[in-house]
């Protein structure tokens, strides 16, 4: 396995009166590491999106009503937010290999811990929540890694595994639980979870250049400083914000129609419906290549028009499910895609701090799907379906003008 050696990109975060330093250029990224690279974030990822074709188990196991029942996809999305701000910009600071094997074992503890009781269901998911940023490190370990000619292209490899990870997460989770109960799931995944551990220690790159030294609370303020010095990066983290919230929107109370008459479908014939968003996963590198050549906005505005215009098949699935299909086709690709140009660009912005950049972006991530979740389980309990799918539209609608608005900060 012909892995290189590279130095990490990250500099000082000491004032200097000269100009800054700058890490020699990366030597490439193999497609075998990227692909290693890909199947360890679509492990991690599905750990944060397994519970959305089990809410209506978990719910009658712990006795929680219908409507609150996305609290417990918000939970685990808060967490996330924490570990992006908190655990992800250590990437530029120390050794990622040693971060990322960390964060998996102990991501591995708190997925047996899932099953115990309400209480512990709640805390657990959190705590899985807040160690599956190890995706972003991962992320951000990829961007360095690729020569700038391909960055795009290799962020959405990587972002291919994430994306097939979050669908296929609500396949295997479906199976899993049918067969052997929804606890079953967690199980597994803490198993797998400690194999891919051992197996990203063994085989990514080691860091031999000199880490900066700065305090922690310097290397977090760091990020938020992030924020007044980039424009493009305050604009693409509220796009973020925007299409995942209208993602979970959608899969969050999925499940509670299709487990009800007239459809009533076990949890493994929901799950079935994930792997509809593929497309998105197949799409995801093609649009690295387009980011590549200048064509970022393009890919943009093209995306976010098809967003809005997948809730009104998704609208008409009462009539036929293969309508419910090719909205979820249309909407997984138009979001991937958002996300692969919003990464792909904000990358190309400070190679220095590729870590805290990918942690502040996703912040707003994490924040569009929590409320996301949260705000489609109580669209759906007070409007029914069509509560879900005006939500979902609007939100693609605003997603397109504040994009149309801030068009001079692409360029």
């Amino acid at each position: 396995m012909n892995m290189q050696v590279v130095n990490s990109g990250a500099t000082s975060f000491e004032q200097s009166d000269g100009p800054p330093r700058v890490a020699p250029p990366p030597a490439g990224l193999s497609r075998l590491t990227a692909l290693i690279f890909a199947i360890a974030c679509g492990l991690s990822v599905a750990n944060v999106y397994f519970a959305h074709p089990l809410l209506d188990a978990m719910a009658h196991d712990f006795a929680i009503a219908p409507a609150s029942v996305g609290i417990v996809v918000t939970v685990t999305q808060i967490g996330y937010g924490l570990g992006l701000f908190f655990i992800v910009p250590l990437g530029d600071l120390f050794d990622r290999r040693k971060l990322i094997a960390g964060q998996a074992i102990l991501s591995a503890v708190a997925l047996v811990a899932v099953g115990a009781n309400a209480a512990m269901l709640l805390a657990s998911l959190a705590v899985v929540g807040l160690l599956a940023v190890v995706v972003q490190v991962l992320v951000a370990f990829a961007a360095d890694l690729a020569v700038a000619s391909q960055r795009g292209r290799a962020v959405g490899t990587v972002t291919s595994g994430v994306i097939l990870g979050i669908l296929l997460a609500r396949f295997a989770s479906g199976v899993v639980a049918d067969f052997a109960g929804w606890r079953w799931v967690y199980l597994v995944s803490a198993g797998l979870t400690l194999v891919m551990a051992m197996v990203l220690y063994l085989i990514l790159p080691r860091h031999e250049a000199e880490r900066p030294r700065t305090s922690y609370p310097r290397l977090l303020a760091s990020v938020l400083l992030l924020f007044p010095q980039e424009p493009l990066l305050r604009v693409r983290a509220v796009l973020a914000m925007l299409i995942f919230a209208s993602f979970n929107v959608l899969w969050a109370p999925l499940v509670l129609p299709l487990s009800a008459a007239p459809f009533s479908l076990s949890h493994t014939e929901i799950g079935l419906f994930g792997l509809a968003g593929v497309a998105g996963a197949l799409g995801a590198r093609w649009t690295g290549g387009l980011v590549d050549r200048g064509r970022g906005q393009l890919v943009t505005g093209f995306s976010l028009l098809l967003m809005m215009a997948a809730w009104l098949p998704i609208a008409f699935m009462g009539m036929s499910l293969w309508l419910l299909i090719a909205g979820i086709v249309m909407l997984d690709l138009a979001i991937q895609a958002v996300h692969v140009t919003n990464q792909s660009l904000i990358f190309a912005r400070r190679p220095d701090a590729r870590s805290r950049l990918v942690g502040g972006y996703m912040i707003f991530y994490s924040i569009g799907s929590a409320l996301g979740s949260i705000a489609s389980t109580m669209a759906y309990g007070a409007m029914g379906w069509n509560g879900v799918c005006v939500l979902g539209a609007g939100i693609g609608l605003l997603a397109l003008l504040f994009w149309a608005l801030t068009l001079r900060v692409g360029r």
